[in-house]
This record gives C-alpha cells, structure tokens and sequence, in this order.
C-alpha cells in the first residue's frame, strides 16, 4: 500500500498531552468542529491509500460508545452523547475509496481492572466491538507500551504486566483474523506487519521483508532486527515506517510553526516507500477535529513534488539487453512494458546477471526505481548500477535489497545506456519493473 495516514486525536487533543493519565474527565472531549469528511480528502488528495485512528489510547478513552465502559464519548459533551467517530471515519473512508485502520492500545491507565486477567475479557470484548461494526477494517494497530503509573480506576498506581505472556497475544491476534479474516495486525514484530525500529520513518538501506517472527512480541523488540529484517526469516511481515508530519503525535498549538519541511518529507519518503517499506505519516488533528492547515499544506506541497518529479518515466519502452534470460516469457523487455505482473527472470542456475536500458540517446536522469516480482518472494541481496558515461560504464550506486519497490535518488546524470548488475540473490532474480526519472526542483 505504500502511503497512509495515522490520525492521532483523542483525550490527548484536549489535555494538550501526549500520553495521558487515565483520569481525565469525558466532559474534556468536545471537538467543535470534528469533519471526518475533510480528513478523509485530504488524505486521498495527498495520495494516501488508508487511515489509522487512535480508537483508544494509552488514557483508555474510547472514541466509539463501547457498552463496556463509561469513558467514552457516550459521556462526552460532543453531540450530546449520541456521537461515534468510527462510525463517522468508516463512512468518510468508504466514500473517498480509503481503507480505515484502527489502534486499540493494550495498555489502559483507566480501567481498574488493568493488570488482571478480567481486563484481557474487557480488551478482547472492545476487539469485538470496533472490528465487528464497522464495516472492513485493514490494520488492526498494537502499540509496545504497556504498562506503568495510571489512574487505574482510582487506584493511582503502578501497575506493570509481562508484556510476552500477559495478552496471550497468539489468541488475541487470531480473534482479530477470526473477524475479519483479511486483516493484517501491527506491533514491534507482526504478525503481519512490523515496526521498523523507530519513529522517524525510515527503513534501513538493507530491508529484508521476512523475519523470524518468534522471536518478538509487542514491546518486546530486537531493533536492530526490526530495521533490517531476517534473510532467513520464516514469516513475511513487512516493515512499516511510523512517523508524525510535527514533533508529536497528538495537536499542540504551540507546534503549528514546527510541521516538517518538504525537504524533510521527501527525505522521509525516498527512505520509507524507497526501501521496501509503508509509510505511516501521522497528521495530528487539532480541536476542533480537522486536520490543521499547516498539515495540509506540508501534505499538499509533498503530493505536487512527488507528482512532478516521477511524471515522465524515461525508460518505458526503450530497447533493453540483458546477460541470461529463462526465454521469452522472462525477457528483459518486460521490465518496462508498463505491466508489473510480468517479469525479467534468469535460468535457474544463474544469479550474477545485468539488464541494460538503451534510451537510444543521451538523456538527464538522477532517480531509478526498481520491483521485484515479490508473489514469488524477495531475492535479491546486491547489486550496482551503472551509466555510460564518455564511452564506459561508470558506477552510479550499489545497493543490497530491492523488494517491493526501492527508489534511488542517484547523481544528475547524462547518459544514453543504463545498467543494472545483480551481484547476489537467495535464487534467480525476478525483476518486474525499473523506472527512470529527472526529478526537477526538489529541495535538499
């Protein structure tokens, strides 16, 4: 998927916190002006393909009027009570072609149960609830923090839990696929998708999608890991990049002049969707419940960059040459047929292999985009390119994983022939797709 919004707006938005307490009154939440609707487009006109929302947070708010607790917005001023913004996100994502995901944290520094097993029963039972109500849900969201102080139904304490046995996560991810059978689920280390090890969304220049998921749980990482993957892993769970377009994840005003540069964005992106990763950029959604203009310009600015910079692609359709093909339903020329469910393979026993683009003239270029054919698994773990130039091949970049897609921000270039050389593989390269742009005006 690439591209998607987290939206973090709850109590948080109205304390001017970042992770509350757990005794916050319900009469605090009370968006004057909450428009899912504008949420929704300006993520479709930002480019993003889904929405993540903060159901409930670490503070134990519910965004919904679950039955089975009092701290809602059932109990909030907003709508007299009668308002559910899942229900309100679901219907705006239904209508501008977006998919909705939703978080549900582990943690609860407000029920008084928290630390129990009845509050396993409690948590499972509002699983059921915002996984059964509202329609397709496509990620379901599990942060690592649990445990700690919190109001906890009064107590005031500090109540902390084993993070790899407490949740009996195995049972708890399997009712999530019990619901709604195509969902993937979210923590440090899957089960379908995994933390990539940081909050400044970027993935490693070496990022293997499979990992050897037994060994972590949420809140229990190796980062390292995280960040590269396994080569042997035994569980495909691709990386996801989290991070918030300001300095923290929830609206404060006092960060409305500190929303991240188009450069820093750019930077963002060509180390997040460049290698092999989704990027999970979280727009802050302020009191009155829409996203803050100075989000949406940043948003606006990146999708215009973005857009102008990979308009033309320079190699579609130009003659390409390659070392070893396994015949003509591999050939190299379906690299570039503007088709990416076909694909450039070599014979079985050959991994060391190049491909050539010849533009047939000398063109200015300095990006490259490059797919494998990932149904049949991520393969390649080195290779080069290179350009000619004045008569011989000079080397431009040399990489380790491609995967899914990998984007290289190369040096402005004149040339009229391109090479990719894979240097290494698990097993014969599947190339499906290479790119060539001369990106224009981007900052940085």
């Amino acid at each position: 998927m690439e591209y998607y919004a987290f939206v973090h707006f709850n109590m948080n938005t109205f304390t001017d916190l970042e992770w509350g307490l757990g005794g916050e009154s319900p009469e605090l939440f009370n968006p004057s002006e909450l428009d899912t609707r504008q949420w929704a487009r300006v993520a479709k006109e930002a480019g993003m393909k889904a929405i993540i929302l903060t159901a409930k947070h670490h503070d134990g708010f519910c965004l919904w009027p679950s039955e089975y607790t009092e701290h809602s917005v059932k109990n909030s001023p907003w709508k007299d009570g009668n308002g559910d913004v899942l229900r309100e996100l679901a219907d705006a994502c239904k209508e501008y072609g977006l998919k909705m995901g939703l978080y549900l944290s582990p943690w609860d520094r407000n029920h008084a149960e928290y630390g129990s097993p009845e509050y396993i029963t409690y948590y499972r039972n509002q699983m059921k609830e915002i996984l059964t109500n509202y329609g397709e849900v496509f990620e379901f969201w599990v942060d690592g923090a649990n445990g700690g102080d919190g109001y906890y139904g009064g107590a005031n304490e500090t109540r902390n839990v084993d993070r790899t046995t407490y949740y009996d996560w195995d049972s708890t991810f399997a009712l999530a696929k019990s619901i709604q059978p195509e969902i993937v689920s979210f923590s440090d280390g899957g089960p379908e998708i995994r933390w990539v090890g940081n909050e400044r969304g970027i993935a490693n220049e070496t990022n293997w999608a499979p990992l050897r998921r037994a060994e972590f749980a949420p809140g229990v990482a190796d980062i390292e890991a995280l960040g590269t993957g396994h080569i042997d892993g035994t569980h495909w769970v691709a990386a996801e990049c989290d991070v918030s377009i300001r300095p923290g994840w929830y609206y404060h005003e006092s960060q409305d002049d500190q929303v991240k540069s188009l450069e820093h964005l750019l930077d963002i992106y060509y180390k997040s969707v460049g290698r092999n990763a989704n990027l999970l950029l979280n727009l802050p959604v302020d009191r009155r419940g829409l996203v803050h203009e100075n989000d949406v310009k940043a948003l606006m600015d990146l999708r215009r960059t973005l857009d102008r910079s990979f308009a033309n692609n320079l190699a579609l359709g130009v003659k390409v040459t390659t070392s070893n093909s396994r015949g003509k339903d591999f050939a190299g020329a379906l690299v570039n047929d503007d088709d990416k469910s076909t694909y450039w393979a070599t014979e079985d026993d050959v991994i060391e292999s190049w491909i050539e683009l010849d533009f047939g003239k000398e063109i200015d270029l300095n990006r490259l985009l490059l797919q494998e054919y990932i149904a049949l698994g991520q393969r390649v773990k080195a290779f080069k390119v290179e350009a000619m130039v004045n008569g011989s091949f000079q080397e431009l970049d040399s990489q380790t994983t491609i995967g899914y897609k990998r984007i290289l921000r190369l040096p402005d270039t004149k040339t009229s022939k391109l090479r990719i050389t894979i240097l290494d593989a698990k097993a014969c390269p599947t190339i499906s797709n290479i790119e060539v742009y001369n990106a224009l005006g981007e900052p940085g």
